[in-house]
Order: structure tokens, then C-alpha cells, then sequence
């Protein structure tokens, strides 16, 4: 990094420590111990999202136009990616499908590269490939796949990156837009975080073309609740983690199974594996993967707003509290039941949202802070927790079969 740079770096990591004293309170340390333990990166990532998601948002009302003649005649939504990002695609699709009233699903950059001809649809269709960094080999060619499958497929590119490979490779035109982040976004740490909510932000305002206004006050709202949840998770999860867990189980519903795949994720990510963790709807649960919650757990439950649903949740949740499965348990959501949680568990109230469509953003940022933490206890550095190199910021190269024509490997 220049000199430039790193000042530039410096300055705003002190002013997010300035916003958040809590987090300045338990990770505060010289500059030269924060190199060190190299975290830095990692912890301005994620405290810089409530501020990003604003700017995020104005960049979705300002093209909102483009994005609504690209929609028009849509009669599908298919929202691809790898890893994080198809998880991004997961947080959002519910929400998508229920306000454009069209099947949106979910398929892996992977999945379309090796059985696209299955999987793509064959009626008009939105295509949104979601990546931080443009530059992964499957993320440009499983785009090039779908051109070249069905020629009615339109296509949204939503990176961190003007120059990656994502950004640069397509011309844009009647069926192809992209919308390049703000480069805070472009997260410098091996994990995904701002790149994450922010790309699924931008995606969830194709569900508020026609009341851009609507997204910004929305997205305002998610600012000032982000900002409460760091600060939360901050001052509280320190304490929480003194016991600490071996296993982290991730519990939610289909609305928010998106949030607690990309949790568990970063839990894996950020502990090199060293954390085992699972993710599973809470129904699921019951059919097995319950009998592997032993003593030295850690359940987090990501509660749904809606009423329905969070009765069946919590039907299960008292059953791991009477046959007295798990360490402690993390619940996040609205309104959440006073007898549910036991001694040594831990609340997070998310208020001001009464539907799911914004709060797996919100679940996603309580989860990167606990694993930013455990990772920290680890003794692993959170910007490169990958002590031996086996995963990198950007998934090597590897050989793409059946695109000849693009001289096989990108």
C-alpha cells in the first residue's frame, strides 16, 4: 500500500474507533499492534457498512430507470454468484419474488457452468451475477454461458470492482447493465463483509423501482439499526465468547437462510475451519442434524418477523432447551420472548423492520463481528486467516470445459 494509501487507511479506521467506542475498547491498540494481529482491514470493513449502505442506495435511485427497462417483460429472476455472493442472491430472493410477483431462484456460477443447460430458464429472464471482486474464473464465465445458452436472458452485474474481469469483459447495452459499487466495498480482507450486504442491498432495490424513495428511507433505517447492532455485538459478544464453543450451529427459516449460510461461512472462513459449523432451517434440525448439538455448541437462532413462522421456530428452540442440547445460544430478531432464552444465552433486538425482506443484511453483521472475534481468539489474523494459503481473496484459476471459443481457461 503507498504511503497515500495508508494514511488515507488510518484515517478511517480512527474515525470508525471514534464511532464505535466499543469496539475501540476491546480491540484498541497501537498502530503496530494492530498490523500485527492484522485485523485492521477486516474491523473497518465491517463498521463502515451503515455509511456504505447509503451511498449504495443512491446509486441504485439513480439508475433506476435503466434498471426498470431491463426488468420490463422479465418474466424470471435468476440471481447467481459463488459462495458469498450466490448467498447474497439467497438473502435476497424471497423478498424479490414476493414484490415482483415472478419466480426468482438462486443457482451457483458453478452450477450454471456445469449443467446451465438444465438450469437456465428458457422463458425472458433477469440474470444478476453478484461478485466483490470480478475477477473469480467462473464469475465471467458462467455469464458467457448463459449468452451463449439463451440469447432472452438479460443481465444485471452488481461488483465492488471497475476493474475487474466482471466489470470490463461485457459491453453494456438494452440487455446487460452493472452497477459498480462505492471501492470501499471492494473489501482488502480475505472475507467478504461490506462487499457482502452492500451487493445484496443493490439487489433488494429491484424491488423498489417504482418507490426509489421508499429503498433510500429503508436503507436509512438499516443505517441507524446497523449502527446499533455493531455497537451491541461490540460491548456484548466479548462476554458471550468467554465460554468458548467449538461448533456453531446457524438456525433460520427460508426467508433469512441466506444470512445464516453466509454466517456460518465466516465462521469457517475466519477460524480456518477450526470452528465446525452447520447450517440448517429449524425444522430441518429435527430430522438428524440435532443429535450432533452437543455440549460444546453454540446455536445461533435468526428469528422471522413473521408470526407463523416464528411460532414453528420457536417450538424448536424450546425442545433444545428441554432436552438441554447446546453450550449457549444467540438469538437475533424483534420481540423476542423472554423465556426462551437460559442463563448464559444472549439477545440482540432488531426493531423497526416488520417483514424479513431487510434483516438478513442486519443478521449477516452480527454474524461477521462473532467471527471476527472467535477468529481473534484463535490467535488467527482476521485479514488472512488462512495460515497455509488453501483459500485466497480471489479463487485461483482453474480450467473452464466447453468454452472453446474463449480459449478454455480464463
Amino acid at each position: 500500500m503507498s504511503q497515500k494509501n495508508s494514511v488515507r487507511a488510518e484515517d478511517e479506521f480512527s474515525r470508525y474507533m471514534r464511532v464505535f467506542p466499543q469496539a475501540d475498547g476491546w480491540l484498541g491498540r497501537s498502530e503496530e499492534e494492530r498490523d500485527g494481529l492484522a485485523y485492521r482491514h477486516t474491523l473497518c470493513e465491517i463498521l463502515q457498512q451503515p455509511d456504505t449502505w447509503l451511498k449504495t442506495a443512491s446509486q441504485v435511485l439513480a439508475c433506476a430507470n435503466r434498471l426498470g427497462a431491463l426488468l420490463d417483460g422479465c418474466e424470471q429472476v435468476v440471481l447467481t454468484g459463488s459462495g458469498s455472493s450466490e448467498y447474497a442472491g439467497e438473502c435476497v430472493r424471497v423478498p424479490l419474488q414476493k414484490a415482483l410477483r415472478m419466480p426468482v431462484q438462486t443457482i451457483g456460477s458453478g452450477a450454471l457452468l456445469t449443467n446451465g443447460t438444465a438450469l437456465l430458464p428458457e422463458t425472458t429472464a433477469l440474470m444478476v451475477s453478484f461478485a466483490r471482486s470480478g475477477d473469480s474464473p467462473e464469475s465471467v464465465a458462467a455469464l458467457q454461458v448463459a449468452q451463449r445458452l439463451n440469447a432472452n436472458v438479460r443481465h444485471l452485474i452488481i461488483t465492488c470492482n471497475k476493474q475487474g474481469r466482471l466489470s470490463t469483459s461485457f459491453r453494456k447495452g438494452d440487455d446487460l447493465e452493472a452497477i459498480v459499487l462505492d471501492p470501499r466495498t471492494n473489501d482488502r480482507s480475505l472475507v467478504m463483509t461490506s462487499s457482502f450486504t452492500n451487493m445484496a442491498l443493490a439487489a433488494l432495490g429491484l424491488s423498489y423501482l417504482k418507490a426509489p424513495q421508499q429503498f433510500v428511507r429503508h436503507a436509512e433505517q438499516l443505517s441507524e439499526t446497523g449502527t446499533n447492532i455493531l455497537r451491541t455485538a461490540f460491548e456484548r459478544f466479548p462476554e458471550f465468547l468467554q465460554e468458548r464453543f467449538e461448533r456453531a450451529f446457524y438456525l433460520a427459516s427460508p426467508s433469512l437462510f441466506g444470512a445464516a449460510r453466509e454466517s456460518a461461512l465466516k465462521m469457517t472462513e475466519m477460524t480456518a475451519g477450526r470452528v465446525i459449523t452447520v447450517c440448517e432451517t429449524y425444522l430441518g434440525l429435527r430430522h438428524g442434524p440435532m443429535s450432533a448439538v452437543h455440549p460444546d455448541s453454540l446455536v445461533a437462532c435468526f428469528l422471522s418477523a413473521d408470526p407463523l413462522v416464528r411460532a414453528y421456530e420457536l417450538d424448536v428452540v424450546r425442545e433444545l432447551n428441554q432436552k438441554q442440547l447446546g453450550m449457549k445460544k444467540l438469538f437475533i430478531g424483534s420481540d423476542i420472548p423472554s423465556d426462551i432464552a437460559r442463563p448464559g444465552d444472549l439477545t440482540i433486538d432488531v426493531a423497526g423492520f416488520d417483514d424479513d425482506d431487510f434483516t438478513s443484511i442486519l443478521y449477516v453483521v452480527a454474524g461477521q463481528v462473532l467471527a471476527l472475534l472467535r477468529c481473534l481468539q484463535e490467535g488467527l489474523r482476521p485479514d488472512a486467516p488462512s495460515k497455509d494459503g488453501v483459500i485466497s481473496r480471489v479463487v485461483g484459476e482453474f480450467r473452464i470445459y466447453g468454452m472453446e471459443e474463449t480459449a478454455a481457461v480464463l
